[in-house]
């Protein structure tokens, strides 16, 4: 698929242009672009200061794309997320105005900082692409993509996500601290200037929606197919498990593992790549058991033992 492998490339491209911003998190830099190019969202759970709003700069940047950000605050309104109707006094009539959710890369910013009454302004928009506003739903820019960061649920000021809300992101991940080489290569690189304020875009918005439309046709076997559900039923019998993952975990398991195979230049989807995605698609999909969270247990170390216990299906010839 000599298309594919084209635009692969570009892929490449972006994910080095980013490289120049963020140092020492490629795979965080693939794991956005694999829910970007599956026409997810993204979770970026991590204490404050470690990059995760200079990531989705980057990633706007890189690609052309409108950028917008939502700052989160205890007392922000619906309204102010997805917009609000004003009188025009010399039309004598109504316009709408459009918040910042109406965006192509929209970073939604400590979003657990906010009641779950506007933390659920973002639903619609996530899962159908559409905001309804006064008895009027409107098409959202395409691409449409919410990268949402929040500090650990520990941390003062905090709400927790709803179910309903955590569901509609299709990966969630850990920034983590750099390493001191890391952090050495950070002062020398914005000693004087900061790199995203000369960074470049790499792709267009167009290149990009032909990205996510190939990633469409990226195969995937019968057994992967068997492989996926799989791990999401046991999730749903785990004795550690009091609700385990939906069906929309299973259909987002299986497009992060497409566009992540097509990231890697290839046209079809192994089950490594399954296995892989798993966590990031699975765990903050599943509720435990109060007895397990006393015993200390997280959500990923259920889903990581629940992986390995999970038997991989095999093709078999005729």
């Amino acid at each position: 698929m000599q298309e594919i492998v084209s635009l692969n490339n570009r892929i490449s491209q972006v994910i080095d242009n980013i490289k120049k911003v963020m140092i020492g998190k490629e795979n965080v830099i693939v794991l956005s672009l694999t829910a970007l190019l599956a026409e997810g969202h993204v979770l970026i759970e991590d204490v404050p200061g470690v990059g995760k709003t200079m990531l989705v700069r980057s990633l706007a940047k890189s690609l052309d794309c409108d950028f917008t950000r939502i700052q989160f605050t205890p007392d922000l309104l619906p309204s102010d997320v997805t917009g609000v109707s004003i009188y025009n006094p010399k039309e004598m009539a109504f316009e709408f105005r459009q918040g910042p959710i109406f965006g192509n890369v929209v970073l939604a910013d400590e979003i657990n900082r906010t009641s779950p009454k506007t933390q659920s302004a973002l639903l619609e928009g996530m899962e159908e692409k559409s905001i309804t506003t006064d008895g009027k739903t409107t098409a959202l820019k395409r691409p449409f993509f919410v990268m949402a960061t929040q500090n650990p649920i520990e941390y003062e000021g905090t709400y927790p996500l709803p179910e309903a809300q955590l569901d509609r992101f299709l990966l969630k991940i850990n920034m983590g601290y750099p390493t001191m080489e890391e952090e050495l290569e950070m002062l020398a690189r914005t000693s004087q200037n900061h790199p995203i304020d000369t960074l470049d875009s790499v792709m267009t918005i167009d290149e990009l929606l032909r990205t996510q439309e190939e990633v469409k046709a990226v195969y995937i076997d019968e057994t992967v197919q068997q492989y996926i559900v799989n791990l999401i039923r046991e999730s749903r019998k785990h004795p550690s498990i009091y609700l385990g993952v939906s069906p929309r975990g299973s259909i987002a398991l299986m497009k992060a593992a497409k566009a992540y195979a097509y990231i890697k230049g290839r046209d079809f989807v192994l089950p490594d790549d399954v296995k892989y995605l798993a966590p990031f698609v699975m765990a903050h999909r599943i509720i435990l058991h109060s007895e397990a969270t006393y015993e200390g247990l997280t959500q990923l170390q259920v889903i990581e033992a629940l992986i390995e216990d999970t038997y991989i299906p095999i093709r078999k010839e005729l």
